[in-house]
């Protein structure tokens, strides 16, 4: 009882502010205790306190796909700040997704992560879910869907909008079924299985055309929903090694970002090579290349392009995962390579035989404003699947404990 007087004789402002410091997910139940708090925890002077205090924190959210098993699990981990790195940092567990989701890629946008297709018992879901707090919706699939979609978030009216093609689905707003949309092109294209990006209210994703097989970067407007083609022909020598380009956000702008690799007396020297789209009107590309520091860890395994942080350092991480693993920061402007290690998969995705592909994503935020507005209802840890072997419903346990 003592205690409970001492809470309400607390400022309701330093009240606030330990909530702003807590995970969305722990707010989210805090809304739970009584009607003044879901009102106070659901105010717009709030939600605009922890935007502030979550975009001074932003995070490396880490999405590892087991594709054998169908499972995709969430994690995150604090992101370094003004360049001051940690040589060890442990992760923190969210969130285990299930069902036949391996297979097509996710696409994340503004903190929510797409899934084109969720197997839930025999029926095929597009589903947008929160990876920290595990709250999902799902929505109609789209029939003769071939290229799986895009998730958009236009930041002026708060607004998610899926693009498939020339298909789209606004997110949100009552809306059920997918509208078509005209597209002046001259010939024919289909996306390729490279990520889209989207900055600043611009989806961005790369698409080849047919007859002769070209790039082609495509650019929605998700506010407008207005189309551009923009010439990639640059990148022609990856039509056969699609995995080796990754979409960044380059200081607002779109980069496009691909490794080489050299022999340099004996070891492997890393170049980093990121052509950024200087001018949409003008389609004119403007080219970088880094030699990277020479890493003994780097140079022996596996990894792939992250992003690019707000403080302009190239995030690359390992590709599956490990024990020890590590994440790279990479300065261009000091010509830098810092390793952090990351703990915190948990002995069973370590191991070789179960380990995961890791998809990270930089500068992740939380909004609470994003996340309301569409009113995920469900956790994720509840939706059930076909078993493999005996065909019955089965719910798949969270792994919490196991991590």
């Amino acid at each position: 009882m003592e205690r409970g007087k001492n809470m309400e004789s607390l400022p309701t402002d330093l009240i606030l502010e330990i909530f702003t410091r807590l995970p969305s997910k722990y707010v989210a139940k805090f809304r739970t205790l009584s009607k003044h708090w879901a009102s106070t925890l659901r105010s717009s002077d709030f939600k605009k306190l922890f935007l502030a205090r979550s975009s001074a924190r932003p995070r490396l959210l880490f999405g590892v796909e087991r594709y054998q098993h169908n499972e995709w699990f969430f994690f995150s981990s604090r992101q370094p700040q003004n360049r001051r790195y940690e040589k060890s940092l442990l992760l923190d567990y969210h969130t285990k997704v299930t069902g036949d989701v391996s297979s097509f890629v996710c696409s994340y946008a503004s903190g929510l992560i797409y899934f084109p297709f969720v197997r839930i018992i025999e029926k095929d879901t597009p589903l947008i879910c929160n990876p920290i707090t595990g709250m999902y919706e799902g929505y109609e699939v789209m029939k003769y869907s071939r290229s799986h979609g895009f998730l958009g978030f236009d930041p002026i009216d708060e607004q998610f909008k899926v693009l498939d093609q020339d298909s789209i689905l606004t997110i949100g707003s009552g809306e059920v079924n997918w509208r078509t949309k005209d597209i002046s092109f001259d010939g024919c294209y289909d996306r390729c299985s490279i990520a889209g990006i989207c900055i600043n209210g611009v989806l961005f994703y790369l698409a080849i055309t047919y007859g002769p097989r070209s790039f082609v970067l495509v650019r929605f407007d998700v506010r407008s929903e207005e189309f551009n083609f923009i010439d990639a022909a640059c990148f022609n020598d990856h039509l056969k090694h699609l995995s080796g380009l990754s979409l960044v956000n380059s200081k607002g702008k779109l980069g496009v970002v691909n490794c080489n690799f050299a022999d340099a007396g004996g070891r492997r020297t890393v170049e980093l090579c990121m052509s950024v789209l200087e001018d949409v009107e003008t389609q004119e590309w403007v080219k970088y290349v880094y030699t990277l520091p020479q890493n003994e860890v780097l140079e022996s395994c596996e990894f792939k392009v992250a992003g690019v942080a707000a403080t302009g350092d190239f995030v690359l991480c390992m590709k599956y995962t490990c024990n020890p693993y590590f994440v790279f920061y990479f300065n261009p402007e000091k010509n830098t390579l810092q390793s952090v290690e990351i703990h915190g998969f948990g002995a069973e995705l370590e191991a070789v035989e179960d380990r995961g592909e890791v998809y990270a994503f930089v500068d992740h935020v939380e909004d609470l404003s994003v996340s309301d507005a569409l009113q995920l209802k469900s956790s994720i840890s509840h939706i059930k699947t076909l078993c493999a072997c005996c065909k019955k419903v089965v719910q798949r346990d969270n792994i919490e404990e196991e991590v």
